[in-house]
């Protein structure tokens, strides 16, 4: 067999259910890629005919993880209709929610989704814990949780795992594949930090329920401001909120950025996780309002990796096109004009290899045909790449000073170039240098808020909303994985129609009219697997993302007709 085809389904340490199927040659090398949700969601059919200030609370249940993101973003499109500016100390304590969600994905996605894909749990069983401790002194002074005792009883931990005849939670990995670079003591080090992770993620989420009042799902949000007015203007509050910033900054500085450090010098040679950007069209928005009109992040478009010229954003060449989803439009039609209306035309039937090695009937995706429920999003017909990639290169490339130190120090730690950041490697570091980002700089927005509270109190704006008026609005701003939008139209007074295109439906996105890949797809391209059974090289492509699928599909039936049926076998 001149060519196989290989199906992962699902992959799994992620947020959602996604499919990736690859054609590989007689070498291993990828030829062809596939990327496909295989559920759905519906968030916009159910606010259709609502009111438009509820409509952040239906939307921030698209997803168990980016919550605050989405409720954020239907707020924001329905005060962008109405034409509503928030006072300040609205926008600010936004900000610090935003803080709170962005520490906690980027810390729990490498340690508890990715960070496998580095570290080999196995082999830090047989770590000398003094030489690990040794070690962690290498990338950082002060390294946090890296003590030979501390290390000891890590290591104890996961043997009793071991002894029961089992890995526990590390079960069921590609331990001992050959693309794993760490030595047993570095694998030890992230293993000590992983489970630290467990702790700190708890300690991040408490610090989003302080103005959010629980976390996820917050409820403080409201169409003109927050109403969390009673905490902001307790000192108590804001000391904990301090308090619990400091203690998630300190982890990310003493424990994910050295970490990162070491996994760039372990893989700077590694070529399954370098030069692999995917899609080198980048794109970002503004995020992190820090003062009046300053932001932490500022937006722009990079086309075909040429960081020598940054171009504004431009939300009116947006589309989203569905030739290859499962819809009946296939136009690539603006948000504002967007359609859901399914087309569910099935998989087919084709021999594939299982995780033996030996042939087995299955069903695949239509290659010549539909094969995702997610979108292609498209700005000006190109295909774009969404993240903290693309965030950190454009604003590098934008001279923006905060950015430029972390990168600088970063690449001179780390003795990678600068090109080595357009890859998977680069992905994932990009991801803890918006971490990092945030932790040395987001408490300028804490400061600012204190200031404007002693002489402002005002957190709503007061609006009215007529009903003989059509509206239309949209946020543009940033979630933890990428750009995200929402587009709403309001007509008598209740919602007419929404859409929402979000960070995964831009890096998920399957073929386009024109046959273009999206993001998931085009770093595949030229892979080789070193085990066919064992497709580690893939899933740390992928994970490099934080896919979050829930976010990225659109259409459920509401007349409850069947559209497809999916089992899967948890034992594999």
């Amino acid at each position: 067999m001149s060519e196989q085809r290989i199906v992962i389904d699902p992959i799994t340490r992620i947020e959602g259910h996604l499919r990736i199927e690859v054609v590989v040659d007689e070498n291993n090398v990828v030829k062809e890629a596939y990327s496909g949700s295989t559920l759905w969601r519906g968030i916009e059919q159910v606010v259709k005919g609502r009111d438009p200030r509820d409509a952040g609370f239906f939307m921030q249940r698209i997803c168990g993880v980016c919550t605050f993101s989405h409720y954020r973003a239907g707020i924001m499109a329905v005060e962008n209709a109405l034409g509503i500016t928030p006072p300040l100390n609205a926008q600010l304590t936004r900000t610090l929610m935003n803080n709170a969600l962005y520490m906690h994905d980027h810390v729990v996605h490498f340690y508890q989704l990715h960070g496998l894909d580095w570290a080999d749990v196995v082999s830090a069983l047989s770590a000398d814990v003094r030489k690990a401790s040794d070690e962690a002194f290498k990338y950082c002074d002060t390294p946090y949780a890296t003590g030979a005792d501390k290390l000891k009883e890590v290591k104890e931990r996961v043997e009793t795992f071991v002894k029961k005849g089992n890995l526990g939670p590390f079960a069921n990995a590609y331990w001992g594949h050959p693309t794993y670079k760490f030595t047993p003591e570095q694998n030890l080090i992230v293993l000590s930090h992983y489970l630290e992770c467990l702790r700190i993620q708890r300690t991040v989420a408490q610090m989003m329920a302080i103005f959010g009042s629980k976390n996820p799902h917050p409820q403080s949000l409201t169409v003109g401001g927050v109403t969390c007015v009673m905490d902001l203007l307790d000192p108590a509050r804001l000391g904990e909120y301090l308090t619990k910033f400091q203690e998630t900054a300190d982890f990310i500085n003493r424990a994910y950025y050295p970490d990162l450090v070491m996994a760039a010098k372990a893989y700077g040679s590694e070529p399954s996780v370098l030069k692999d950007v995917g899609v080198s069209n980048l794109f970002a928005y503004d995020e992190f309002l820090v003062g009046r009109n300053e932001y932490l992040i500022q937006g722009g478009v990079i086309l075909n990796g040429d960081i020598s010229k940054v171009y504004e954003v431009d939300g009116d060449k947006i589309t989203e096109e569905a030739t290859r989803a499962w819809y009946k439009n296939p136009a690539p039609l603006h948000p504002y004009d967007g359609q859901t209306e399914p087309n569910y035309t099935g998989l087919k039937d084709m021999k594939t290899l299982d995780g033996h090695g030996k042939e087995v009937d299955t069903k695949v995706f239509d290659e010549k045909g539909k094969y995702s429920w997610i979108k292609a999003p498209r700005y000006e017909g190109k295909p774009m790449q969404v993240g903290p990639l693309a965030s950190i290169a454009i604003n590098y490339a934008k001279g923006n000073e905060r950015v430029v130190k972390i990168v600088d120090k970063f690449l001179k730690d780390s003795g990678l170039p600068l090109e080595a950041v357009f890859s998977t490697l680069g992905r994932t570091a990009t991801r803890m240098l918006e971490a990092k980002l945030v932790a040395d700089h987001g408490l300028t927005a804490f400061n600012s808020l204190v200031e404007n509270l002693k002489t402002d109190q005002e957190t709503c704006a007061k609006y009215v909303i007529d009903n003989g008026k059509e509206y239309k609005g949209n946020f543009q701003g940033n979630a933890p994985r990428g750009a995200l939008s929402h587009w709403c139209r309001i007509k008598d007074g209740v919602i007419t129609n929404w859409q929402a295109v979000v960070p995964s439906t831009w890096n998920a996105s399957p073929k386009d009219a024109a046959n273009v890949r999206g993001s998931y797809e085009e770093c595949l391209i030229g892979l080789k697997i070193a085990d066919l059974t064992k497709p580690l090289e893939i899933i740390r492509k992928i994970h490099s993302y934080d896919p979050c699928i829930a976010c990225a599909v659109h259409v459920m039936d509401a007349r409850g007709t069947q559209l497809g049926e999916y089992k899967i076998n948890p034992n594999l």
